[in-house]
């Protein structure tokens, strides 16, 4: 993993509320791999979601720059899927046209449409589901629709915000194992957003612990596990471990 697909540079980004500017984000550098999975974790309020925001171009920078493929991020692009928290299904489409949806808009042929969509909802095991409403919908399968939308577009990079936050415990390691599976197999670049230690040790390649706020980067913690792994092992739980004590410090700092 050599070609650098996100270049975070000098970030920083305040918001000005009654004349008063309040930083969320400082000095940020950061790289991002081309196929590298990387979760951003940190305490409630550090600008992880910030951040996110900004490499999807829905902010822009206070100082700094971003590059998405050396090319600078001024806007939403294409080459960015966005995943939620927030299912943000349309509900008055069904599974295979909330899926088809940006296709659609991009003016891909009804034919390769149908052929693209069969392929995502297959792979997120949805197949059967293609003429349901959100509504009929379990929260999990709204959030499998979700990626099966993002992976649709074919973009270079997926950019994720606790897309399983809203989850139960059950369904979330389901989902997990569910994503894991996904990449092998689509090879994207992804920057992932969560709260949970143990979501982030599952998933990741590398993982970039934030401060509180204003958010910087604290600590980037790279993961040697196996790309199937498991959350039992000694290896999982030492990662798992210095982590929590990484966090721990930071969470300390808001309630000095």
């Amino acid at each position: 993993m050599t070609s650098m697909t996100i270049q975070v540079r000098a970030l920083s980004r305040a918001f000005v509320a009654d004349g008063r500017a309040t930083p969320a984000l400082l000095d940020i550098d950061l790289d991002v791999a081309e196929r590298e999975f990387v979760c951003i974790l940190g305490p409630s309020g550090c600008g992880k979601s910030t951040l996110l925001n900004l490499v999807a171009g829905f902010l822009r920078p206070s100082a700094g720059e971003i590059l998405v493929n050396g090319r600078a991020v001024t806007g939403p692009g294409a080459d960015r899927g966005v995943v939620f928290q927030e299912y943000v299904l349309f509900p008055w489409l069904t599974v295979a046209g909330n899926v088809a949806f940006g296709l659609r808009l991009s003016g891909v042929p009804a034919d390769a449409r149908r052929r693209t969509v069969a392929r995502y909802l297959d792979l997120v095991g949805l197949t059967a589901h293609a003429a349901k409403y959100p509504v009929q919908l379990s929260g999990g399968m709204k959030q499998r629709v979700a990626i099966a939308r993002a992976l649709a577009n074919n973009p270079a990079i997926i950019l994720m915000d606790e897309p399983f936050g809203a989850l139960d415990a059950q369904t979330r390691e389901v989902l997990q194992d569910e994503l894991g599976r996904i990449q092998r197999v689509e090879h994207k670049t992804v920057l992932f957003v969560t709260h949970s230690i143990r979501e982030a040790v599952y998933l990741a390649d590398r993982v970039v612990v934030m401060t509180s706020a204003p958010g910087r980067i604290k600590q980037i913690v790279t993961i040697k596990l196996p790309d199937v792994r498991d959350r039992f092992a000694a290896e999982f739980t030492h990662y798992e471990s210095e982590l929590t004590r990484l966090v721990k410090e930071e969470v300390a700092k808001v309630h000095e």
